[in-house]
């Protein structure tokens, strides 16, 4: 870990004062305070990160005097800053909110806050690679003991311009409200603040326990938020077509239209004028999927846990090899909506046995196309925030240029068997999205410079202004006589260019030298190198004659971006325009990419899995032959020892599983609830053979002494005990 910067603060007094004076906050909340190139963090908050991040409490330092007239305090490098984002929104539940001083002294103020399921504002810190979408989720209940429990929820993603409603029926235990908390992966769940009803408090108090118990973070809000007087007001600017907000179906669910106004509120879209317009408004049915349980999900051991030391111990890490960060996010959500439909399952199926059979197919998938896409929804939304600039719009050219490539691939199938269903899934659309965004490469080729890229420039073409010409040509001419500079020191130092010492344009030294650190110490004692650093990769050192160059370029590049911003904001602009054809090619990409890396781990395995028939609901048998647990053979130093599984429609309503401790009950139930988990998201299934019918959902308890696991379909369930 970098050492941590010296606790400087002016006017430390008025600091504490300051600080002081703030309103208080939950445990919940960890303020932190920017200062430029390092973060703080005091009092209890100090305490916390000094055990989460540094293991230790001798790093807190005191501000003021060490009584109770000081204040506990710890700095962070922007390193560890970023560490501790990550900790606290990801596995502590912490909302954050990060202070900065906006001008005059002790002008503090909050600039940016997230939480588990609100991270626009931290993105760039968090490096925008999440494994799954931050979900969060608002919910109103109806709940009183003459009547049935109603239950609305609205829900988003905060990084795609979506809310999804939903309305439903619930018993006592709220059984239905967990498995859609499971089903779209909450992150962060708002819920009413309510004292005046005893019997309202008891249900709160069960809906507060289902929440905590899933692995969410609560945010109670005040009833008021929950109000629909304004919703449908807010609805109409938020909508792409606001004459639909008061006509949509969606608007009838009361309950759910009261958790959209505290949802809308919580995450301020109001207050974002390029929101007006964006959102899509859509109703989730929790029939569509198989339901899951949190006793389910643990048992299945379906998402990584903390302490799991191989990324095989979990099912999603066993089944991610998908090449985007679009990907893993579609991976993690399909694992937690198993499909109820034997059509759209078999549609799946037939897209991972196109890619199973055809091992050319898959790699040029995975090594060549995929691997090198982006995460286009955060690239996207960059865009629509107005954060982006000239270097996103290049990234997003650079994936259009590279559509070809995909549809050649998909093209050269021959096998008609699988043709037409990757024609549908995949080059179809491919091939119209690449024709949509043809524009935005022309437009691209013809204003960016981008043979400048190689030198990690992005700038606009000089031949588009008469004095972008001219600075670009006293540009060339100074990064000539760098070369030469360079090659004179390689000539004296008789290091060989481009292998032993480089130019290169270091991010914080600019244009200067690197020798390996094997050959640095030809520049030692030498008084005409200059020393900049030493890193891994090498020692950075200038001299004079190349100080003086690189001050002149810097000066002339400013001049040069100054010039040229205008133009910059015009294409920018223009690119903006392109986000929805961007998101709807970040929804082909993300779905062939899961289907290659199902196919990628059903031939990878250490016997090859197959694809199971399935049953359509209400019919057939579940047989499995030689099943084994993926996760559970993927370890190190096992054989596993495979089981057959025969539960017959109207002869086998459960089975018994007897045995001693430790001889494998427990894992023989939960490989067969995986292996029916595994088949309704459609992939294939490690067995020798198998035929499944559609489960409506996993329940199961796994305790000590007894195993349970119910796989439940139309009718009477099935069990495992």
């Amino acid at each position: 870990m970098s050492s941590r910067p010296e606790l400087k603060v002016d006017d430390e007094h008025g600091f504490i004062r300051y600080f002081k004076s703030l309103p208080a906050v939950g445990e919940e909340t960890v303020r932190v305070f920017d200062r430029g190139d390092w973060y703080t963090a005091h009092g209890e908050d100090a305490n916390f990160i000094a055990r989460t991040v540094y293991k230790t409490t001798s790093v807190v330092r005191q501000l003021g005097r060490n009584d109770a007239s000081g204040l506990a305090s710890v700095t962070m490098t922007v390193t560890v800053f970023r560490q501790f984002l990550r900790e606290a929104l990801f596995k502590l539940g912490k909302r954050i909110e990060i202070f900065a001083n906006t001008g005059a002294r002790m002008n503090w103020k909050v600039v940016k806050q997230a939480s588990p399921g609100n991270l626009q504002d931290v993105e760039d810190e968090l490096g925008g690679q999440f494994d799954s979408a931050p979900m969060i989720l608002a919910v109103k209940i109806s709940a009183k003991a003459s009547e049935a429990r109603s239950v609305g929820v609205c829900f988003a993603d905060a990084s795609v311009r979506e809310l999804g409603v939903s309305e439903f029926l619930d018993n006592d235990l709220y059984s239905n409200f967990e498995a859609l908390l499971i089903q779209l992966g909450v992150k962060e769940c708002l819920v009413q603040l309510d004292k005046a009803e005893k019997e309202k408090d008891a249900e709160l108090a069960k809906i507060r326990h289902i929440i905590d118990n899933c692995g969410v973070a609560i945010a109670e809000r005040p009833a008021g938020d929950f109000g629909t007087r304004d919703i449908e007001q807010d609805l109409a600017r938020l909508l792409k077509d606001e004459r639909s907000a008061t006509m949509l179906p969606q608007t009838d669910l009361k309950l759910a239209m009261g958790s959209a106004a505290a949802l809308i509120k919580y995450l301020s879209v109001l207050q974002d004028p390029s929101n007006f317009g964006q959102y899509q408004l859509y109703q989730h049915d929790l029939s569509q999927f198989m339901k899951l349980d949190a006793a389910a999900l643990k048992a299945l051991n379906l998402m990584p846990g903390p302490r799991d030391g191989s990324k095989n111990m979990s099912v999603f890490g066993l089944l991610n090899h998908c090449k985007t960060p679009l990907g893993s996010r579609l991976l993690s959500q399909w694992l937690k909506q198993p499909l109820m439909s034997k059509e759209e399952i078999e549609k799946r199926q037939q897209l991972v046995e196109a890619f199973v059979t055809d091992t050319e197919l898959r790699q040029t998938m995975q090594e060549e196309h995929l691997k090198s896409i982006p995460d286009l929804y955060r690239l996207s939304k960059r865009f629509q925030r107005n954060k982006a600039n000239l270097e996103d719009v290049v990234r997003a050219y650079q994936v259009v240029i590279r559509l070809p490539g995909f549809l050649g691939t998909l093209e050269g199938v021959m096998d008609e068997i699988y043709k037409d269903p990757l024609d549908e899934a995949y080059t179809n659309q491919l091939r119209g999205l690449s024709d949509s965004l043809g524009k935005l490469a022309e437009m691209v080729e013809t204003t960016v410079d981008l043979e400048a890229l190689d030198n990690h420039e992005f700038i606009i073409k000089p031949e588009f202004d008469d004095s972008l010409r001219i600075v670009r040509r006293k540009l060339d001419k100074l990064r000539s006589d760098m070369e030469r500079e360079f090659r004179n020191a390689a000539d004296d130092l008789s290091q060989e260019e481009n292998k032993k010492i480089f130019l290169e344009n270091h991010k914080v030294h600019g244009w200067c030298m690197r020798l390996t650190r094997t050959e640095a110490g030809c520049i030692r004692n030498n008084s005409r190198y200059q020393e900049c650093s030493t890193q891994k990769n090498g020692v950075y050192f200038t001299t004079k004659t190349l100080q003086s160059y690189r001050r002149e370029f810097d000066q002339l590049s400013q001049t040069y971006n100054r010039t040229q911003s205008s133009l910059v904001n015009e294409v920018v602009s223009v690119a903006a325009s392109y986000c929805p054809v961007l998101e709807q090619l970040a929804g082909v990409l993300a779905h062939l990419d899961v289907i290659v890396s199902f196919a990628h781990c059903s031939v990878h395995a250490p016997t090859s899995y197959v694809r199971p028939k399935i049953h359509s609901r209400g019919q057939g048998s579940t047989i499995l032959k030689e099943a084994r647990h993926p996760c559970m053979e993927m370890q190190d130093d096992i054989q596993f020892i495979t089981n057959d599984v025969e539960m017959k429609r109207g002869e086998s309503s459960f089975l018994i599983i007897t045995g001693p401790n430790m001889g494998g009950k427990s894992t023989y139930i939960r490989q067969i609830g995986v292996v029916a988990l595994m088949a309704q998201v459609g992939c294939f299934v490690p067995c020798s053979e198998a035929e499944l019918t559609i489960f409506d959902s996993i329940l199961a308890r796994v305790a000590v002494r007894q195993h349970t696991m119910d796989l439940a379909w139309r009718g009477p369930s099935q069990s495992i005990s």
